[in-house]
């Protein structure tokens, strides 16, 4: 073994890690290992710093000499703002990242020099910055900024050059060949945080975003995962990084006014922090309400001051998971000696992942410029070549696939690219709890929200166990609650007290207990619907007493004085232009009322037509003489007197109408001819009676009074819609209770009487439930769309509370609701009971008269036949009709002596 060899390399590798250390050591080194001695640290440590401190630069001019003859410089912008807090932690991690990667990997033939610029947060700085390291410089690839308004306009100008960008701000918009982005996809950590608006069941938030290039770029992106996810936007409301506190607080005053409670945070750490400050004065870092933000500010929790997380607790946060290493611990050891090293009197924090980040991105940079190097060498076969050579066009293009090919293992975990964007697709959810944040659990595309890490994500496979577990671990809220915000404040629900019709909306007073109850038929299904959500929505009833008409209590929702309404209000299109509706719970359309009347004493007579009557009356006679003429020559019963045989016959023809004749009939020719003149009969009869019936009942809801008035509610839009109707009426009296309805109807008010009553269904049910007796609806229309709940414009509950009605309906729990306060129903109608019935004329049955008519012919036909075969013989028959004696034959039928046995 070569021990030279061997000696050469350990000695290269420590003098470029402490090189890297002397770079940050200026002026520092004795006063560092005096104040780790003067905190009883390792006496060792402090001796073998101070010792390095005075071999630091002959180590780095021996790792630099080494580093000459064995590496080729290739050249690396560093666009940065300096000013920042963020601007210096990702400086200093990629000048760590830098002397590290070269001290572990002293046999690459390349070395990246970094030459950083100052952005000053100004894109036109960081254009003047960009242009003089792309033409001075002639670097081959630029690192940063930090902002996405910077980076467009750094990445159309490496565009143009060829050459590769890497920025650590993430551009939704746009196409940019060579813009390499050193972040997760925001959209997907959009979709996390409404997986967990899911999870609560919270259906309505409020957006506050950052109003810059970046903020107004993320907000379609949010809006559209939080649509995909049925959450509603109650309002988006931007902050200008320029704004006071004083505006700050007023715009969080008019969103303190809204409904929802949820606030979902999408901005800078600097300015978010003063957002929560401000907050947290005015009252929304309190119980029942919720704060979530996105990685723009959950990344950079550990910068934040004391007095900023302290107005922070309860808070939610989305920020890339960084896996732990001994590599991530290791790196983090020397990161604090470095930062304590810089101002020994500074509190170390926590480094945020950008600055893992800028470390894995020099290391994947490095790679790449080692790779494409190797193979431009290759390609040239020689054994050196200019840096020209390497600084044209084509290695521009090549660098940019090496890097977005890369792929290995970092401080950040496994490290990659996809689609021009860092392949991360794990989120870690935090809970800002004390001086901290705890891990409350994880979120993946595929798997969604769990506890803990699937283990597909550690290397194993996803087995079914964990599949099911889904939810976070118990979070603080803020107001230091443990009990999940509903999602929205308590609902001020406004209750109409229908005084006249308490079977709709009733209200109770207590005067002891200063409280009051609401009972009434709006009230149930209200309350049945409201229940029957996935979720709880708080609300509390407030008496509205009709201090105004109901289009006052709509302007009131609309002012947001109240939140909702319950009660006998209908839905219309100009009410519509102001507040939501929920599908109506009642029936749709308005019904007439009027007083039943006397019977008149002729009614029986209306059913047929005079002709029938005629028709029918003559032919019962006519049956009387058929069954006499059938009967009489063998059958005693319609023997006798001429009187007694003429009463027989009348007797006979009319008792059929009601079946109670009781002659015995000997003769089958009458029985049959009886039994087809019966058929006529029930025909007839069944006919009468119905119209009868129908004529009655018509009769006894007819208008009884010439007045011609209608009654309506007091105060109702109906009276205009009457009058737009141009129906025949003389004028409209207004009523306020069902008792008023019937005093109307019945001549009384003050000779102030009604010809009828028009109002909603549900009113008219009311009614006829306490005076059907006496009263009956005798029309309907579907003018008026019903009733239903009223709310504020855009709350997401009524879609929720229309979808809960129509469960109820199809359940039957309305109508059981409906018969439970609105009693019987009998005296409805149908809408065209009040049309009176066809009257029945002799065209409606005349087919039956002539088959009885016939049947009668045909059976006479029958027994004169017989006659004259019994008298004559068939021979003597057919000469008596070849003879022309015709005559002769009927004065022998009219003999005393002709008898026929039939």
């Amino acid at each position: 073994m070569d021990w030279s060899k061997v000696l050469q390399r350990i000695f290269l590798k420590t003098g470029a890690w402490y090189c890297s250390l002397a770079e940050n050591l200026p002026r520092q080194k004795l006063l560092l290992a005096m104040e780790i001695k003067r905190k009883n640290t390792n006496v060792l440590i402090s001796v073998v710093v101070v010792i390095l401190s005075f071999t630091t630069s002959k180590l780095c001019a021996a790792c630099s000499s080494s580093s000459s003859t064995l590496s080729r410089e290739i050249s690396i912008g560093v666009v940065l703002d300096m000013g920042s807090v963020t601007g210096k932690t990702i400086h200093r991690c990629i000048t760590m990242a830098s002397s590290e990667f070269y001290a572990s990997h002293i046999h690459f033939k390349t070395r990246i020099v970094l030459h950083t610029r100052d952005s000053k947060g100004d894109p036109t700085h960081a254009i003047s910055a960009a242009l003089d390291l792309l033409e001075n410089v002639k670097v081959q690839a630029i690192i940063g900024p930090e902002t996405s308004l910077e980076t467009k306009f750094l990445a159309l100008l490496c565009g143009k050059a060829k050459v590769p960008m890497l920025s650590f701000s993430s551009v939704l918009s746009g196409i940019y060949p060579f813009l390499v982005q050193i972040k997760q996809d925001e959209t997907s950590q959009f979709k996390g945080i409404a997986s967990i608006l899911q999870s609560y069941k919270w259906r309505s938030v409020i957006i506050i975003y950052e109003d810059n290039d970046d903020g107004r770029e993320a907000l379609p992106c949010l809006i559209e995962s939080l649509q995909v996810a049925d959450v509603h936007i109650a309002s988006k409301r931007s902050i200008s990084p320029l704004s006071s506190d004083d505006q700050i607080n007023n715009d969080l005053h008019k969103l303190k006014t809204l409904q929802a409670t949820i606030y979902i945070v999408h901005m800078s750490p600097s300015l978010s922090s003063r957002l929560f400050l401000s907050a947290k004065r005015i009252g929304l870092m309190k119980e029942g309400y919720a704060w979530i933000v996105t990685d723009k500010t959950a990344n950079q929790f550990s910068s934040i001051d004391d007095e900023v997380i302290e107005s922070s607790q309860g808070l939610l946060g989305m920020k890339a998971y960084i896996p732990s290493s001994s590599k991530l611990r290791g790196f983090k050891s020397r990161w604090r000696m470095v930062v304590y090293a810089e101002d020994p009197l500074m509190e170390a924090r926590e480094m945020d992942v950008l600055c893992i980040w800028a470390y894995d991105t020099v290391w994947a940079l490095a790679k790449s410029t080692e790779r494409v190097w190797t193979e431009t060498l290759n390609a040239g076969n020689q054994g050196s070549l200019d840096v020209a050579r390497v600084a044209n066009c084509d290695s521009g293009t090549r660098l940019l696939y090496e890097i977005l090919g890369s792929k290995f293992t970092g401080l950040s975990g496994e490290f990659q690219f996809f689609d021009g964007k860092l392949h991360s697709e794990t989120f870690l959810i935090v809970n800002i709890i004390g001086k901290g944040e705890r891990r409350v659990g994880f979120w993946t595309p595929k798997h969604g929200i769990n506890k803990e890490l699937p283990p597909s994500f550690r290397g194993r496979s996803l087995s079914s166990s964990t599949t099911t577990k889904t939810g976070l671990e118990a979070v603080l809220w803020p107001g230091v609650s443990a009990t999940a915000p509903t999602g929205g404040r308590k609902l001020r629900i406004a209750v109409v007290n229908a005084s006249g019709f308490p079977e709709l909306t009733k209200v109770h007073y207590d005067p002891e207990t200063n409280t009051s109850s609401f009972t009434g038929y709006c009230v149930d299904v209200f309350i049945a619907a409201i229940n029957s959500l996935d979720y709880q929505v708080p609300y509390v009833f407030e008496n509205w007493e009709n201090l105004g008409t109901y289009n006052d209590l709509i302007d009131q929702i609309y002012h947001q004085k109240y939140d909702g309404a319950v009660g006998d209000i209908t839905i219309r299109t100009n009410r519509s232009m102001y507040v939501d509706f929920t599908l109506p719970f009642t029936e749709l359309g308005t019904g007439t009322v009027a007083r039943r009347g006397n019977s008149d004493i002729w009614v029986f007579l209306k059913p047929l037509h005079a002709n029938l009557w005629l028709t029918s009356a003559a032919f019962f006679v006519l049956m009387g003489l058929v069954v006499w003429t059938l009967e009489h020559p063998t059958n005693a019963e319609f023997q006798g007197s001429v009187a007694y045989q003429i009463g027989t016959i009348l007797w006979f023809g009319f008792s059929t109408l009601v079946y109670a004749h009781r002659e015995k009939l000997t003769s089958n020719l009458s029985r049959f001819v009886v039994i087809i003149w019966l058929f006529v009969v029930l025909i007839l009869t069944s006919s009468y009676t119905a119209t009868l019936s129908s004529m009655l009942t018509v009769r006894q809801i007819q208008l009884v009074t010439a007045r011609n008035y209608v009654g309506i509610q007091y105060g109702s839009f109906l009276g205009g819609l009457l009058v737009a109707s141009n129906l025949n009426f003389t004028g409209l009296h207004p009523y306020t209770s069902p008792e008023d309805y019937a005093s109307a109807l019945s001549g009384g008010s003050k000779n102030r009487g009604v010809s009828v009553v028009v109002d909603e269904l549900p009113y008219i049910k009311i009614f006829l439930a306490k005076y059907g007796k006496d009263y009956a609806m005798v029309a309907s229309q579907s003018n008026t769309a019903g009733w239903g709940f009223v709310f504020q414009k855009g709350l997401p509950l009524v879609s929720d509370m229309s979808q809960a009605i129509v469960k109820l309906r199809e359940e039957g729990k309305l109508e059981m609701m409906e018969k439970k306060w609105f009693k019987s129903q009998s005296s409805f109608m149908p809408e065209n009971a009040i049309s009176t019935p066809n009257i029945l004329n002799l065209d409606s049955f005349g087919g039956l008269f002539v088959v009885s008519f016939l049947s009668c012919v045909a059976v006479l036909f029958i027994r004169f036949t017989f006659m004259l075969f019994k008298k004559f013989g068939l021979k003597n028959f057919i000469k008596l009709l070849d003879g022309g004696k015709l005559a002769l034959m009927f004065r022998f039928l009219a003999s005393k002596r002709g008898n026929a046995i039939c």
